[in-house]
C-alpha cells in the first residue's frame, strides 16, 4: 500500500512543477509587456531546470516567451551581443519544438524574428568592420549564417573578416565549409532605375526586372555579372596554408580545387601566383601558357596575368601584358594606369643617384644626364595617363598624377587646364 501513496506522491509532485512552469511563462509574459524584461528574464531562468518536464505546447510558449525577451533586452542595449544570440536560440529551439510536435502557434512569429535578428548581426558586422573590430564582426557574421545556412554569402563574408582579424584558424575552418558545400557565389544581378525615387532597385531575375520596366515604374535596366568566388576562396586558403609555412598543401589544395573545376580561371590564376611566390619560374610561366592557351582575348584574365608578374617585380612582362590588355581592350582604363605607374616606379633610382651626387664636373655632367633621362621618364608617361584621364575623368588620383608630372616638365598651360578641369 506504501508504495502506491509513494507513487501518487510522485504525481502530485510533477502537477505541481508544472503549474508552477505555466504561472512562471504568464509572470514573465506580464512582465515583458509591462516593459520590465529584465525581471522576466530573472523569472524564465527559474523556470529554465524544469522546463524538460513540460509538455510541447508549454516548451513551445516559454521558448517564445525567452526569445522575446532576449530580443527586447537586446533592442535596449543591454548586452547586446549575448541577448541576440540568446534569443536567437530560443526561437530555434521553439521552431525545433512546434516542428517535433506538427504544431506550429508560434513558428511564423518565431522565424520572423529569426531573420530580424539574421539582418541585426548583419549590420551591427557592417558597423565593427568600419571600426576595425574584425573578430567581432567575423563572430556575428556566422551567427547570422547559422540563423539561414541558405544564405551562405554570410559564411563567406565570416571567413573573409576572420582574415581581416589574422585570425586564420577560424577562417580556415570557415572557407572548409563552403569548400563542402562546393560554394561558387557565382550569380546575376539585374537592376532597374527607380524614376519614383531615381535609385537603382535590384532584381533576383531578369523575368521580374523585366515586368517593373513594362509597368512603366522602372527604367534603364542593368544586369551585373557576379563572378565565382571559388578563386578567391581557394587562393585564401592557399595564402593562409603559406602564412602558416605549408607551402606544398597550398599548391596542393589549389591543385585539387582546379580538377574539380577546371574552366575557372581564376583558380589557375591562383596557383599560378603560388609558383611565382615560390620563385618556381618554370612551373609558373607553363601555367600562364596554359591558360592564355585557353583564353588568348580574355582582358582581364591578362591583366590579372600582368598584376601578377608586377608583384614578382618582372616589369618587363608585366609591361607587355598590360598592353596585350589594351590591344583586346582600348578602353580598359586600368591597364593604362599600371603602365604609368611600372614607369613612375624607375625615378626612385634616378632620384637616389642624384641625391649622392657632389658638385664635381664629372657629378654635374652626370646630374645633367640623370635629370634628362628623369624628363624623358615623365614625358613617357603622358600619353597612358592622358588617355586614363580621358576614358575616367572622375579619378581626381589619376589626374593628380598627370598633373604632378605637368609640373616637374614644366608644362604650365597643360597643368592649369587640366586643374580647371578636375575643379569644375
Amino acid at each position: 500500500m506504501k508504495s502506491k501513496y509513494v507513487l501518487l506522491a510522485s504525481i502530485m509532485l510533477i502537477s505541481v512543477a508544472t503549474f508552477a512552469q505555466k504561472d512562471q511563462i504568464k509572470a514573465a509574459e506580464k512582465a515583458l509587456k509591462a516593459g520590465k524584461s529584465d525581471e522576466a528574464k530573472t523569472i524564465l531562468l527559474d523556470a529554465e531546470t524544469v522546463i524538460i518536464n513540460a509538455t510541447e505546447a508549454e516548451k513551445a510558449q516559454y521558448y517564445f516567451v525567452k526569445g522575446n525577451v532576449m530580443l527586447d533586452l537586446a533592442n535596449k542595449s543591454v548586452d547586446k551581443d549575448a541577448n541576440l544570440s540568446l534569443a536567437a536560440g530560443a526561437f530555434q529551439e521553439l521552431i525545433e519544438v512546434e516542428k517535433a510536435s506538427g504544431k506550429s502557434k508560434y513558428t511564423a512569429q518565431a522565424t520572423k524574428s529569426v531573420i530580424d535578428i539574421k539582418y541585426k548581426l548583419i549590420n551591427e558586422a557592417i558597423v565593427d568592420s568600419k571600426s576595425d573590430k574584425y573578430e567581432v564582426a567575423a563572430k556575428k557574421l556566422y551567427d547570422a549564417y547559422q540563423l539561414d545556412k541558405k544564405d551562405t554569402i554570410n559564411l563567406y563574408y565570416a571567413a573573409s573578416t576572420y582574415v581581416n582579424a589574422k585570425n586564420y584558424d577560424a577562417a580556415l575552418k570557415n572557407y572548409d565549409e563552403l569548400k563542402k558545400l562546393n560554394y561558387s557565389g557565382k550569380g546575376t544581378n539585374y537592376f532597374a532605375v527607380n524614376k519614383l525615387t531615381s535609385q537603382e532597385d535590384m532584381y533576383l531575375t531578369a523575368a521580374e526586372r523585366d515586368r517593373m520596366i513594362k509597368l512603366g515604374t522602372h527604367e534603364k535596366p542593368r544586369t551585373e555579372v557576379i563572378p565565382s568566388k571559388r578563386g578567391e576562396i581557394y587562393k585564401n586558403v592557399a595564402l593562409i596554408l603559406v602564412q602558416q609555412g605549408k607551402s606544398k598543401e597550398a599548391q596542393q589544395a589549389v591543385s585539387d580545387a582546379r580538377k574539380a573545376n577546371p574552366e575557372d580561371t581564376s583558380l589557375a590564376l591562383t596557383e599560378a601566383n603560388l609558383y611565382l611566390e615560390a620563385k618556381d619560374f618554370e612551373t609558373y610561366k607553363k601555367l600562364v601558357s596554359d591558360i592564355l592557351a585557353k583564353n588568348p582575348n580574355d582582358a582581364d584574365l591578362v591583366f590579372n596575368l600582368g598584376v601578377l608578374s608586377a608583384n614578382a617585380k618582372n616589369n618587363a612582362d608585366a609591361e607587355k601584358y598590360y598592353n596585350r590588355v589594351i590591344e583586346i581592350n582600348p578602353a580598359y582604363t586600368n591597364a593604362y594606369i599600371n603602365i604609368a605607374a611600372l614607369k613612375l616606379e624607375n625615378e626612385k633610382p634616378i632620384i637616389d643617384e642624384m641625391n649622392k651626387l657632389g658638385t664635381s664636373t664629372n657629378d654635374m655632367k652626370r646630374y645633367d644626364v640623370l635629370k634628362k633621362k628623369r624628363e624623358e621618364l615623365f614625358k613617357s608617361t603622358i600619353p597612358f595617363l592622358k588617355k586614363a584621364v580621358d576614358l575616367d575623368p572622375k579619378n581626381v588620383d589619376v589626374a593628380k598624377t598627370l598633373m604632378n608630372v605637368y609640373s616637374a616638365l614644366e608644362m604650365t598651360a597643360e597643368y592649369k587646364q587640366l586643374k580647371a578641369k578636375i575643379n569644375s
